[in-house]
């Protein structure tokens, strides 16, 4: 890698990773006069339940899984957004409880702004995390934008008896997440000049580890449903998960594990704006919470934890899994049934 220490990436970016997300409720306005006439059967998953990746079938027992994720700089070293942003993207898959098979590279760049050996790391983290995936990055597309854009396209595969989809959470499930919460409090941290070098670097850390966890997981019996905390934050997947299953969630809030010093930066005031944001999309369907609970809830995430909802006969095994693969993973609630008088999600 070149030395790009005088050159701040996420300077030239409005947003930070998953946190430029359009909001939930906006982008179901968005997408609320989509409508087609052509049905295809083969398409197994689509956008009906807001799923991780779209899902088709090959029609010999295993499916095609296709998904795209691409953002803006959420850290200034090139190569180091590069791999975040690839592996957000992979992680499609494996919530999915698919295996990646190649990407492509979705690539913005303001040409006239910064150069192109700059660009040139970011698209070799973008390989280099791919490699770690044991996948190629087998081509792609780019454009001259105003702001630094990357992200991937990929492809994945499935046996369908595996596959995993985030309407199929049942009632009694517990609840697993594999990673803790804060990356957007600390990003926000970070671009505030507020953040200490090894609480941004844990951050950093957690961002570059591959979900491929969930392609493992997904193979056992009373693993019903998979999803993966991004931009929308642990609030707004958990929701989409409880209405696409039609339930709701009971979670334990001092349970969620958060990354080190969360309080401290949001006492700071290092809160991200996608935080409202995503608040205001779906906070009528969450428990009365404090507003630093509100902030760790809807805090957007980048390349963050798989959600997992597992019945109580599997539960110490996917438990023995993730201890072996030394996973910041906790328990943090469970699946209940739909009550007209509670909200989608309650807390304990």
């Amino acid at each position: 890698m070149n030395n790009n220490t005088q050159i701040r990436l996420t300077e030239y970016s409005h947003g930070a990773g998953c946190g430029c997300k359009i909001s939930p409720k906006l982008l179901d306005e968005m997408l609320s006069g989509s409508k087609t006439d052509f049905f295809d059967a083969n398409l197994l998953v689509g956008n009906e339940s807001k799923d991780d990746a779209a899902v088709y079938d090959l029609g010999n027992g295993e499916a095609l899984i296709s998904t795209t994720d691409f953002f803006m700089p959420i850290v200034d070293d090139p190569f180091t957004f590069g791999r975040i942003a690839g592996c957000n993207a992979i992680s499609d898959i494996y919530a999915m409880g698919g295996k990646p098979l190649m990407a492509i590279a979705i690539f913005g760049w303001p040409i006239n702004k910064l150069p192109a050996h700059v660009a040139a790391e970011v698209i070799e983290g973008g390989r280099s995390i791919c490699a770690e995936a044991g996948i190629v990055l087998a081509g792609g597309h780019s454009i001259d934008s105003p702001e630094p854009i990357f992200g991937l396209s990929v492809s994945g595969k499935i046996d369908l008896k595996h596959l995993k989809k985030n309407s199929d959470a049942q009632v009694g499930d517990v609840i697993f997440l594999t990673k803790p919460l804060g990356v957007g409090i600390l990003s926000t941290a970070q671009k505030m000049k507020k953040v200490s070098t090894d609480d941004h670097q844990n951050a950093i850390t957690q961002m570059t580890q591959l979900n491929s966890i969930g392609s493992e997981i997904a193979k056992i019996e009373g693993v019903n449903a998979i999803t993966d905390v991004t931009g929308f934050g642990l609030g707004g997947h958990l929701v989409e998960v409880c209405l696409a299953s039609q339930v709701s969630a009971k979670l334990r809030f001092a349970n969620i594990p958060l990354l080190d010093n969360i309080e401290h930066y949001l006492d700071l005031g290092c809160v991200p704006g996608g935080s409202e944001r995503n608040f205001n999309s779906y906070g009528h369907q969450l428990d009365a919470l404090s507003a630093m609970q509100q902030s760790i809830v809807c805090d957007p995430q980048t390349s963050g934890g798989l959600l997992i909802t597992v019945s109580q006969s599997a539960k110490s095994t996917v438990k023995a899994i993730l201890k072996k693969q030394q996973l910041s993973f906790a328990q943090i609630g469970e699946i209940c049934p739909t009550e007209s008088q509670l909200k989608t999600i309650s807390f304990q």
